[in-house]
């Protein structure tokens, strides 16, 4: 039985819809929005511990970029090795940060995380080993994506990584259309009515843009990444690992 509080925030008729944000509101039932709003988040979410037990060096750092309220950062922390290699979980949101570093603390690791409340394109970037960026890149704006990624591969040593899941917007019509209707299938599916499919579509319009799989592969390549892989895709959401 699921008693994770159930997110019910656009489930009635509302006369103003303003931009989503990562309130509290929001963090109360985040762990049900995702899992019902995004497909294949837990497969991403429990892979990534896998993907940071093969790169996570000693003596470096992971850094979780939109760590929310952890799952990323707990799933990494419960594979990693090294005791010495430590995680450094950033989210803007009061809210979510301060809820992720209670999550933490029922977590008996021995791998230091540092949870931090602040703009991840204010966090300088040194001996990563891993750098996560689950669903957050999509947030930032699109003149400023290309130097954040740029600052992320300078702070990575050699051999290390970085995972990048987004939203996709596609370059065919066709498929952007399967695609646009094989989501809110699947929102519905989970229970989510068409008003809380609008009026969350509303909100969300002007705060998350998509990009293309060509769009980020080239922003990949031009900060210097010399591998990208698609490691994992379901609809219109996917994962990349570049290395360094």
């Amino acid at each position: 039985m699921n008693d994770k509080p159930r997110d019910n925030i656009y489930a009635t008729p509302q006369s103003m819809i303003v931009d989503f944000a990562f309130d509290e509101k929001v963090a109360g039932v985040f762990p049900d929005m995702i899992r019902r709003s995004v497909p294949g988040y837990e497969t991403v979410i429990t892979l990534l511990g896998l993907l940071a037990e093969g790169y996570a060096q000693p003596d470096s750092r992971i850094y979780d970029f939109g760590s929310s309220l952890g799952a990323a950062t707990l799933s990494m922390r419960n594979r990693v090795a090294h005791d010495s290699c430590r995680i450094i979980a950033v989210d803007n949101s009061t809210a979510m940060t301060e809820r992720c570093r209670q999550i933490l603390a029922q977590d008996d690791s021995p791998v230091e995380v540092d949870v931090i409340c602040a703009d991840i394109r204010d966090i300088k970037v040194e001996r990563a080993s891993l750098v996560v960026l689950n669903f957050t890149l999509q947030f930032i704006p699109a003149d400023e994506r290309q130097a954040l990624l740029d600052h992320i591969y300078a702070g990575l040593l050699p051999g290390s990584a970085l995972v990048l899941s987004e939203k996709l917007a596609f370059e065919k019509n066709s498929e952007q259309q399967f695609q646009t209707d094989m989501h809110l299938a699947f929102k519905k599916a989970n229970g989510y009515s068409e008003l809380e499919i609008s009026q969350k579509r509303t909100a969300l319009e002007k705060v998350l843009i998509p990009d293309s799989f060509e769009t980020h592969r080239k922003r990949l390549q031009q900060a210097g990444f010399k591998d990208v892989y698609q490691w994992f895709q379901c609809f219109n959401f996917v994962s990349l690992l570049a290395v360094k």
